[in-house]
């Protein structure tokens, strides 16, 4: 009789044993994932070290992504999941100024003084100071995901075509966001689709004097950092070293962002 007990009792231990992580489990996942009031989800970046810019032994390199130099950043943050869609800038900014026209393809035709004034309102509506564009850094960190090849998934051109639209797959036109994998921090569209600013003004020579902790950029210029390629793009512009200098008042139909929140 007290053997059947305790078997009884040594039965539910178990099952107890094996449901309570699920739930620890859950709850941990909800911290690393967010998504605000006009439908962006973010995703939890951690903090760590990589090695930004081009290997120039396995890369073509142009002479602004060089030298390569370890970069510490040294907080966490949230960045949005996908490129910002439409209609989450519909929803801010009242009118939609892109070229290739739906709900959830990215938007474009927008300026990074443009991207500002929609950072701004984004930051009234929620009573808060927290999203902006990210920095360089911030952008490469997490475009790499932990990689240390061409792209996030390594440096098989092949392989682009399931990470990234962009000039062989495209079609001449963007696409919805998330159709195509996600590099290994859960990001979408890292690579291609389209263009993405940065918070940071452009300067060739940067990364032969820049900070190895938290870089955001020369403190003035006359261009901004655009990254990531985008869906006119060639394969060698898609890379995560890639990068590149333009006007902040530029827009196309290859240009838009996504957006970090910090923590």
């Amino acid at each position: 009789m007290h053997n059947n007990r305790f078997s009884a009792v040594l039965v539910i231990l178990l099952v107890l044993a094996v449901c309570v992580p699920a739930v620890a489990d859950s709850g941990e996942a909800s911290k690393n994932t967010f998504t605000n009031s006009v439908g962006i989800e973010f995703v939890r970046i951690p903090a760590g070290t990589f090695f930004m810019g081009a290997n120039r032994h396995f890369e073509n390199a142009d002479s602004d992504e060089l030298p390569r130099h370890k970069v510490r950043i040294t907080k966490p943050f949230y960045l949005s999941r996908y490129e910002i869609t439409q209609a989450q800038w519909v929803a801010v900014m009242g009118s939609n100024p892109s070229h290739f026209k739906g709900r959830n393809r990215p938007v474009e035709q927008v300026s990074w003084y443009d991207v500002q004034k929609f950072i701004e309102r984004l930051n009234a509506r929620e009573n808060t100071d927290k999203y902006r564009l990210p920095t360089e850094a911030e952008w490469e960190y997490a475009a790499r995901a932990g990689g240390d090849g061409s792209y996030c998934f390594g440096d098989m051109i092949d392989d682009l075509v399931l990470y990234a639209w962009y000039y062989v797959n495209a079609g001449q036109k963007t696409h919805p966001v998330g159709r195509l994998k996600a590099n290994d921090f859960g990001l979408h569209d890292m690579h291609g689709n389209v263009w993405e600013w940065c918070n940071d003004w452009y300067a060739a020579d940067y990364f032969s004097h820049s900070p190895l902790e938290d870089p955001k950029g020369p403190s003035s210029g006359t261009l901004k950092v655009e990254k990531g390629g985008g869906w006119d793009s060639l394969a060698d512009s898609c890379r995560s070293a890639y990068r590149h200098g333009i006007v902040p008042e530029k827009k196309n139909s290859a240009l838009g962002f996504r957006l970090l929140m910090v923590e």
